[in-house]
C-alpha cells in the first residue's frame, strides 16, 4: 500500500506539476500578448505623432500672405490719398491760410497778401499730398521686393502683385503732381499785375 500512496501521491504531485505549468504557460503567453499589444499600440502612437508633424509642418512653415496683401492694399489706399488731398492736406492747408491771414498786414501789398493767404496755404497742401505719395511708394516697392528677402521659393499672389503695383503707380503720379503744384508750375497762383 505504501508504494500504491507513493505512486498515487507522486501521480499527483505529476498532475498539480503539470497544471501549474500549464498555468504559468499560460501566464507567459497573456504577458507576452500584452507586451505584443503594448508594443503595437506604441508603434500606432508614435506614427500617429509623425502624420501629426508631417501635416502640422507645412502650415507652420508656409507663410499665408497676409501681411503682404495688407502692404499692398495700404499702398494703394494712401496712392489715393494723395491724389484726393486727404484730411490732414486739407486741415494744414486751412491752418495755414489762416496764419496767412493772421501775419499779413491789411496794409501789405496783393501779391503779398495771397500769397500768404492762399499761396503758402497750396503749397502745404501739395507738400501734404507729397508726402503721401511717397508712402505709397515706398510700401508698394517694400511688397514687391518682399518676397526676394521673405520666401523666395514661393511665390507671390498675383492679386498682391497688381495691387502693390497699383499703390507704386499711384505714388508715382501723386509724387509728380504734388511736385508741379509745390513749385506752382501747375495752377500757380494769379498774377496781380
Amino acid at each position: 500500500m505504501a508504494t500504491k500512496t507513493q505512486k498515487g501521491a507522486e501521480a499527483g504531485t505529476e498532475a498539480q506539476g503539470d497544471e501549474t505549468a500549464v498555468e504559468a504557460a499560460q501566464v507567459l503567453e497573456e504577458d507576452a500578448g500584452q507586451a505584443d499589444a503594448t508594443e503595437e499600440e506604441a508603434e500606432v502612437a508614435v506614427e500617429e505623432e509623425a502624420a501629426e508633424d508631417e501635416a502640422g509642418e507645412p502650415e507652420a512653415k508656409a507663410p499665408s500672405g497676409v501681411g503682404q496683401g495688407a502692404g499692398a492694399v495700404v499702398s494703394a489706399a494712401l496712392g489715393l490719398v494723395s491724389l484726393s488731398g486727404g484730411w490732414i492736406g486739407t486741415v494744414a492747408g486751412a491752418r495755414q491760410q489762416l496764419v496767412g491771414q493772421l501775419r499779413t498786414s491789411s496794409t501789405a501789398s496783393v501779391a503779398r497778401q495771397i500769397k500768404a493767404v492762399y499761396g503758402d496755404a497750396w503749397h502745404s497742401t501739395a507738400l501734404w499730398a507729397g508726402l503721401f505719395a511717397l508712402a505709397a511708394l515706398l510700401t508698394g516697392v517694400v511688397v514687391l521686393a518682399r518676397p526676394a528677402f521673405g520666401a523666395p521659393g514661393r511665390p507671390q499672389a498675383p492679386w498682391i502683385r497688381s495691387v502693390a503695383w497699383a499703390g507704386v503707380s499711384l505714388g508715382v503720379i501723386g509724387l509728380v503732381l504734388a511736385v508741379l503744384k509745390y513749385s506752382d508750375a501747375l495752377l500757380g497762383l494769379p498774377s496781380t499785375s
